[in-house]
């Protein structure tokens, strides 16, 4: 039994497979599982699986035979290349008339663009869905998520997007990706600012709790704040998302152009967010590349001679 799109989304009969199970991706798949469905992975490293499999997963030979088993395909990988490489080249050739590719990745919208009528062409369907919220928000069901595509298949797919957090609609295909970038340019500069504010306030002699207290009810609290500050305190540095993701994230904002034949094509000058980059791109520069995006305060640090155990 399966139910591709249209049928409707049922715990009984929908066959949901995962690729990409890290952090976020691990905790958005256990989710699903533990909302009853039935789940396939693959991983190139199997091992990586085992805490999905001993909740009741089934593991996948090859993300080709996933494809050809399952109703609906979430990928949460890591950079553009790869999601090139696994979805265009690899998942698309040989998915069965009716599949939906739900794509996690922070990626570039052009490619977004081009999986989505590669699908199509295919008798397939994709949505661009990045995420926001960290580990925490992938745990707790709260993630932010940003779909772009057909607005029926996102609609279709509400059953689970509701399970990992709240989706937005946000457009066509690629405008997920757009709104994650816009997301990731914004959460970048509150990490500095953030990071500035606890390094001044170091600095100044205060108490760094009694400051995130003191100020987080007025208007420099935020999201980033809530779920970072006290971790920056406490140098837990430990990822939800990679610093190097963010690099990359920021970079698509800041460095890459849309093809000139997009009507919707323009530089965009964004000094903040430039700047941001360069910092981001200092913690990969001093190895920390996989810390969370909280260590950024290390950077700010580094610059200011303070030095922590």
């Amino acid at each position: 039994m399966s139910s591709r799109y249209p049928a409707p989304i049922t715990p009984t009969r929908t066959r949901i497979g995962w690729m990409g199970i890290g952090v976020m991706g691990g905790a958005m798949a256990s989710r699903l599982i533990a909302a009853g469905y039935s789940l396939s992975v693959y991983a190139r490293t199997p091992s990586k699986a085992t805490s999905l499999l001993s909740l009741g997963a089934s593991l996948a030979h090859s993300a080709a035979d996933l494809a050809a088993s399952c109703d609906i395909i979430f990928t949460m990988i890591g950079h553009p290349s790869d999601v090139q490489t696994l979805i265009l080249d690899t998942l698309i050739p040989v998915i069965t008339p009716g599949t939906v590719i739900v794509d996690h990745t922070s990626s570039h919208p052009a490619l977004a663009r081009r999986i989505h009528l590669s699908a199509l062409e295919n008798h397939c369907h994709s949505v661009d869905a990045p995420v926001s919220g960290g580990d925490v928000g992938a745990r707790s069901g709260k993630l932010a998520i940003f779909a772009g595509g057909d607005a029926d298949v996102v609609q279709w797919l509400k059953p689970l997007f509701d399970v990992l957090g709240q989706a937005t609609y946000m457009g066509s295909a690629g405008k997920g990706q757009s709104c994650k970038i816009a997301n990731q340019i914004t959460v970048g500069g509150n990490l500095v600012g953030l990071s500035e504010g606890l390094v001044f306030a170091e600095k100044a002699g205060l108490d760094k709790d009694k400051f995130l207290a003191a100020v987080s009810g007025g208007a420099a609290g935020s999201a980033a704040m809530e779920l970072f500050g006290k971790r920056m305190i406490d140098r837990d540095f430990r990822p939800g998302g990679f610093a190097e993701y963010m690099v990359k994230d920021l970079g698509m904002g800041v460095d890459v152009v849309e093809e000139e034949e997009e009507e919707e094509a323009a530089v965009v000058v964004l000094p903040g967010a430039a700047l941001s980059k360069q910092l981001f791109s200092g913690m990969v520069a001093n190895g920390d590349g996989k810390y969370g995006t909280q260590g950024v305060i290390t950077v700010i640090e580094r610059i200011n001679g303070v030095k922590h155990d």
